[in-house]
């Protein structure tokens, strides 16, 4: 007799294949981050002893046949422990990612106001001044001055830099002072 889900519906039949799967599959995919990760930040992880002298082994190896044939290894040793063993590792390594992505955002946040200084300084200026009242607004008005004058004559952004610099110092005394830190 062939059986079906619908012979025994209340019977345990576990994982399907898909989803056997995509477990290996996403396991894999851990795997090769923690084989991408720097060494000082792998360090900070709670890994078991087989799966760091894997990792090891995986960064050794530079032929490209046999390093995937050495990641799919190491995914298989990572697969014999229980899964909760790497909660902690991937709760890690999307804390990085998350923090990565903001990071990046304030970043591109910086720039797009230094362009809007660039092209539109009395009015980006004055946005600035009423959000950040200690700001030095002539030392700031002279680096817009010296960014075009750069710009125009092909000279090293320094000024264009220090714009930068200026706006992500005001950024973080402003986190300072709202985290009590300041």
């Amino acid at each position: 007799m062939n059986r079906t889900y619908t012979h025994e519906p209340d019977h345990d039949y576990g994982p399907t294949r898909t989803q056997q799967r995509r477990d290996a599959l996403a396991v894999l995919a851990l795997a090769n981050q923690l084989v991408e990760l720097p060494p000082s930040k792998l360090a900070k992880l709670d890994l078991p002893e087989d799966v760091q002298r894997e990792i090891a082994q995986t960064r050794r190896i530079t032929a490209h046949i046999a390093r995937k044939r050495q990641l799919a290894f190491l995914a298989k040793v990572m697969r014999r422990h229980e899964a909760a063993v790497f909660d902690g590792v991937r709760a890690a390594l999307g804390e990085n990612r998350e923090r990565q992505r903001q990071e990046t955002a304030a970043m591109h946040r910086l720039e797009a106001t230094r362009e809007r200084l660039l092209a539109d300084a009395d009015a980006a200026i004055g946005e600035l001044v009423e959000q950040y009242p200690s700001i030095d607004r002539q030392h700031l008005r002279s680096l817009v001055r010296q960014a075009k004058v750069e710009k125009d004559g092909n000279k090293p952004p320094r000024a264009y830099r220090e714009i930068f610099q200026l706006l992500k110092q005001l950024g973080e005394d402003e986190d300072a002072v709202e985290t009590g830190e300041g």
